[in-house]
């Protein structure tokens, strides 16, 4: 059995405060093969990510993969590492530092934000300890997931309520599950496109191209599918757009399953090999910009377009610590924080731990 775990010598009087968890999906510390190998080793283990009997995928986790992929994962994060480190962790913490600004203020003396990585570092688990020495007594936790998924938003609520199994007192949760039709994220995502168009690069199609999931788990329930198109609907009719002009599409499919289709990589073969020359591309799955962009997106697949005939790809960055995401996420945390961010009077908690300790004196 599990042991349950408190806080020593916990202080009853204090005030407690609301926390805020923002969560994204993690990074290896270093684009390195080591440092690659404990990552993925971590991330594939997750049976959200992979749902394979353990008995059957462990084997062929540490057995195969663990032993070729790293080394070619490594290189790929070194093609996108920059001097402060992984674009993803960069990105992350950059929106939490711009967040906890734009709440100062007298009203939010107790709010307090964290970062926690799914997979990596900081984890999850160590985003509620630096909320709970901070005497958390509420916590928001926002995955930075536009589309709710299996694989990416419940395996953040696994790791939450896993962390809380052990603990004493377990703080008032509350969790927020897609953005995928907010106006702030429609309109933000439909404003990258434009400014791009608007520096003269417009291309001859328009790609959506969202991370793909194997379709057994569509079929099984899924609401990633559908909310990938409803996002993809709403930009393209904010940008006036007929239905000829843009293709979602799937990409970073991984394993020997038939994963949501049309692919990404196929959908560019084919239009290089149909004469289009010029293909924008952007990703509205994706938060910040990582390697599944940076990489996949803007180095192997602008090769793959030009092998094919094709001449560029002009891949639309991530919204990233942009004003425009700022503002979709304040939103968000605003209302999903309205009415839940006053604690009780501190006069009231010192009163009550006062007449406690004085009862339990008394027996």
């Amino acid at each position: 059995m599990p042991v349950i775990k408190g806080t020593k010598n916990f202080e009853h009087g204090r005030t407690p405060k609301v926390g805020v968890l923002l969560c994204n999906l993690g990074t290896p510390k270093a684009p390195t093969t080591a440092a690659v190998k404990k990552y993925l080793a971590e991330f594939l283990s997750d049976n959200r990510v992979v749902e394979l009997s353990k008995l059957l995928w462990l084997p062929i986790l540490h057995g195969i993969i663990l032993n070729t992929r790293p080394r070619k994962s490594a290189k790929a994060y070194k093609s996108i590492w920059t001097d402060h480190g992984s674009p993803l962790l960069v990105f992350s913490e950059r929106i939490l530092d711009k967040l906890r600004k734009k709440f100062e203020g007298p009203n939010s003396t107790n709010l307090v934000f964290s970062l926690g990585m799914r997979y990596g570092e900081p984890s999850i688990q160590k985003a509620i300890k630096d909320l709970q020495q901070q005497n958390i007594r509420k916590i928001l936790v926002l995955p930075l997931y536009p589309q709710y998924a299996s694989a990416t938003t419940a395996s953040v609520y696994d790791a939450v309520f896993d962390y809380f199994k052990t603990q004493r007192w377990i703080p008032e949760l509350r969790f927020t599950s897609d953005y995928h039709n907010n106006p702030l994220y429609i309109s933000a995502v439909a404003e990258s496109i434009r400014s791009q168009w608007k520096s003269g690069n417009k291309g001859q199609h328009l790609l959506f191209s969202f991370h793909g999931i194997p379709k057994d788990t569509f079929l099984a329930g899924d609401p990633y599918h559908c909310q990938c198109f409803a996002t993809t609907r709403m930009v393209a009719e904010e940008l006036g757009l007929t239905d000829r002009e843009w293709t979602l599409t799937f990409q970073s499919r991984f394993g020997p399953k038939q994963w949501l289709e049309p692919y990404t990589d196929k959908t560019l073969e084919k239009l290089g090999s149909a004469g289009i020359k010029n293909v924008d591309i952007v990703c509205p799955g994706f938060a910040v910009d990582c390697l599944e962009t940076l990489e996949e997106i803007s180095i192997l697949n602008q090769n793959l377009f030009r092998e094919h005939g094709g001449d560029r790809i002009n891949y639309i960055a991530a919204l990233n610590d942009s004003t425009e995401q700022i503002n979709l996420l304040y939103d968000i945390l605003e209302r999903h924080l309205s009415n839940w961010d006053d604690p009780p009077d501190k006069r009231l908690l010192e009163k009550s731990a006062e007449r406690a300790l004085k009862a339990g004196a008394s027996k």
